[in-house]
């Protein structure tokens, strides 16, 4: 029996220019008794800004230019414009396991901060701009949440588009936009409603210990005994050619024997973490990839007396005495 130790290891308004004109007379004077000019005080006069008419501007009594608006039809088409792509954006990120998430997060804030950054433009029929500047906030404060989680992704502190969103739902930047969204909404029938997807608490899912997620056939003599003495729970992917044969799900502290193992040479594969997600096939928290430094062969051999097979048993911690280290690899290539 062999016993190779592996180490172990989220516009401005839109103002048509006003013309300002200024008239300034100067005046010369002189006086009885001396040939030198003598120059008066300088006086302007002028109009500042434009009263009717004119591309939605107007002067307020100050002299100071205010917008009037979109109108609500024109308004609704630029919302409209805005919201299929959040909307778009945010259900392909909750689609996403760990393969690829940190890219599809970044394409995720690009999609939402082009379509803010319109928003921000968009100057609002004057009866909704509070509601306007509340709802484009919480969309601001959101995209910000989002690109904050890029961070915690690249660390694979989060490890899923799903645990993404549960992140910034934790973080109270989701539900502002849902409740801005509707206030909006009752002012004038405005589609407002950005979040697609149903968000979920954050939670600490789990299988049961030796749970088989995928196995062929095991009619073979042999075993493999898979040790886990991490702190974090695992599964066990074993790869036979370009199939993947078995996984099964091994809790910390915990061990499993796979009987009946078939004949031939397998890659050993196993992610460690926290909270298994089934549908996505990965964990959601402090999840890390590896892959078991050599292929493990099982081989039966009958002669006129005997049987003979191999047996093995990994351990998915250091200890004392390993021998064969693991080799760390991204979750895209981890055949989950």
């Amino acid at each position: 029996m062999i016993d190779p130790a592996i180490v172990g290891q989220v516009t401005t308004p839109r103002l048509l220019s006003c013309a300002v004109v200024t008239v300034l007379a100067l005046t010369a004077c002189t006086s009885g008794t001396s040939s030198d000019p003598v120059v008066g005080s300088a006086t302007a006069g002028g109009v500042v800004g434009t009263t009717g008419g004119g591309g939605g501007t107007g002067a307020s009594s100050s002299g100071t230019p205010t917008p009037t608006g979109l109108t609500p039809e024109a308004y609704r088409a630029e919302l409209d414009k805005a919201r299929g792509p959040i909307r778009e954006a945010l259900k392909k990120l909750d689609a996403t396991d760990g393969k690829g998430l940190d890219e599809r997060l970044e394409r995720t804030v690009a999609m939402m901060e082009e379509a803010v950054s319109g928003l921000e433009a968009v100057v609002p029929p004057p009866e909704v701009r509070t509601e306007h500047g509340d709802y484009v906030g919480t969309l601001r404060r959101l995209v910000s949440a989002l690109s904050a989680a890029q961070e915690d992704v690249r660390a694979q502190e989060v490890c899923t588009g799903p645990a993404v969103l549960t992140g910034v739902e934790e973080a109270g930047q989701l539900s502002p936009v849902r409740d801005s969204g509707e206030a909006l909404a009752d002012l004038g029938d405005y589609r407002a409603d950005v979040v697609p997807v149903k968000v979920g608490k954050e939670r600490s899912r789990r299988l049961s210990n030796g749970k088989f997620i995928t196995s062929e056939g095991r009619p073979g003599r042999a075993y493999l005994e898979l040790k886990n003495g991490n702190s974090r729970d695992a599964v066990v992917v074993l790869v036979r050619g370009k199939k993947k044969a078995i996984r099964v799900y091994v809790r910390k502290k915990s061990k499993f024997r796979i009987q009946g193992v078939r004949d031939g040479s397998y890659k050993v594969y196993y992610t460690l973490g926290t909270d298994w997600d089934s549908k996505a096939r990965g964990f959601t928290r402090s999840c890390d990839f590896e892959q078991f430094g050599k292929s493990v062969r099982f081989r039966t051999v009958h002669t006129a007396t005997q049987i003979r097979w191999t047996d093995w048993t990994i351990t998915l911690n250091a200890v004392k005495g390993g021998t064969v280290r693991p080799k760390r690899i991204k979750p895209g290539d981890f055949p989950g």
